[in-house]
């Protein structure tokens, strides 16, 4: 089973490559970005990206079950803090309705994409900082894929083929602990997708999750795996001790701390996914509760 599905990954990627390619070349060499107008805003995307790019141009609209599910924590009030940005195609609608937004973006290019979108979008209320989350302040080698630029992340440890399929280029980006970057700052809720180096970024933010109510970080087992290396244990040392609940959206479970451990490594073993688990200092509030609890 498990060489089947990697088998039927690495079809995915090729045909998004393929894509990705098709793409670049019918935009012409010299396009910087295409201007997308999505439910969610105005967009600029990467002509090469096949993942958030290409389905803001087809269906014009990405990710408007995330950022319901984000906004149910949130209200007027709200501080958020995005690790992991991307575009901005979370961060920006979800800024229309809290008081203040940060978002945190590692790769170049997407940052200043993410620029001009908060500028697009008249984002007066978000500060974008181009910096990589971690656990130490360092200089980190990162691997920008052209096809899926939301998949660009540190080097793996494992130089599995599904992140190196679009001839990625390696650049050198700055890291550092978010305690330290944002020394001042307090976030009511924090989103994390950094495609594996969420152990490293968590470490690094000890005392801003001592302040965050609610925690929704994307779980990946095969990041976990080949990017980190790292367990379901070692993911929950710097969590376990800042949140009570644990919500997960794709298989509708709540879980206690008790439960954290064993509900997630039942995922890791069966590598399944979820966009965003969500850890909650206190029970999930009713209006984000889509299931009993377990």
């Amino acid at each position: 089973m498990q060489a089947l599905k990697k088998l039927l990954r690495l079809l995915r990627f090729s045909m998004l490559n393929s894509i990705s390619r098709a793409t670049r070349f019918v935009a012409g060499k010299s396009t910087r970005a295409l201007l997308v107008d999505s439910r969610q805003g105005l967009f600029l995307v990467d002509p090469e990206d096949s993942g958030v790019g290409r389905q803001l141009r087809y269906t014009g609209s990405y990710g408007q079950e995330e950022i319901d599910r984000i906004l149910a924590y949130t209200n007027e009030s709200t501080s958020v803090l995005f690790v992991g940005s991307h575009i901005g195609t979370l961060a920006i609608p979800v800024s229309k309705r809290v008081r203040k937004v940060c978002t945190i973006e590692a790769s170049p290019a997407t940052f200043q994409l993410l620029k001009w979108n908060l500028l697009l979008n008249d984002c007066a209320n978000v500060t974008a900082i181009q910096l990589a989350a971690s656990d130490k302040e360092e200089e980190l080698q990162f691997l920008l894929s052209r096809a899926n630029s939301g998949g660009s992340k540190r080097m793996p440890r494992v130089k599995d083929p599904a992140y190196f399929y679009d001839r990625p280029a390696m650049v050198k980006v700055q890291a550092a602990r978010l305690d330290d970057a944002l020394s001042e700052e307090v976030f009511d809720v924090i989103v994390m997708d950094i495609e594996g180096s969420e152990y490293f970024a968590l470490k690094g933010m000890s005392r801003i999750l001592a302040g965050a109510s609610h925690l929704i970080v994307e779980f990946l087992p095969h990041h976990l795996k080949n990017v980190a290396g790292i367990s379901v244990d070692t993911l929950l040392e710097p969590i376990a001790a800042h949140f009570d609940t644990l919500y997960i959206p794709s298989k509708l479970l709540t879980a206690e701390r008790s439960q954290f451990t064993s509900v997630l490594a039942r995922m890791f073993e069966r590598d399944e996914e979820d966009d965003g688990v969500v850890f909650s200092r206190s029970r999930v509030p009713q209006s984000a509760r889509f299931s009993v609890p377990i």
